[in-house]
């Protein structure tokens, strides 16, 4: 539900979700598994073209999101996600005791406990993570220690 990305594909997710209606979510125990391809299609989160997989589970999650603001909070959770789009591709595992996180025009912020491990690559950045720990350098900037990230666009 959050919008992640800045830069080039911070524009990108602007345009994918924009025109998001407010939604609100509080949930128990969840577990699912998803596989997706969308390409201009004129609904909010599928106007740019993507095609990934995505498989959850955790314990609790509350959120909201409107246009390009989101909010959320997790409790334990696991997950596995592959994404390729028009501008980046890449994979991530992540494992959390529990987080926050918050979106809002080029910051993100998210605190918590979490082993995230993966990359992100695109001709603009490239993300590193390493159990929790890594950097994100290129047009948007950040840095992760243990599940804790601060990203913002340096453009």
């Amino acid at each position: 539900m959050s919008i992640t990305g800045k830069g080039a594909e911070g524009i990108m997710n602007v345009i994918d979700n924009f025109d998001r209606p407010g939604n609100a979510y509080a949930e128990g125990p969840y577990a699912g598994t998803d596989t997706y391809a969308h390409a201009f299609n004129d609904k909010p989160g599928e106007h740019v073209p993507k095609a990934g997989a995505v498989a959850e589970a955790g314990v609790g999650r509350a959120g909201a999101a409107w246009g390009v603001f989101s909010a959320g909070a997790k409790g334990p959770n696991a997950s596995a996600k592959a994404e390729a789009n028009i501008l980046e591709a890449g994979a991530m595992a992540r494992a959390e005791i529990g987080s926050v996180s918050a979106a809002a025009g080029p910051v993100n912020v998210k605190l918590g406990l979490g082993v995230d491990t993966g990359v992100r690559v695109s001709p603009t950045k490239v993300e590193l993570k390493f159990l929790g720990t890594g950097v994100t350098l290129g047009e948007e900037m950040g840095i992760s220690v243990l599940g804790n990230e601060v990203n913002c666009t340096v453009m």
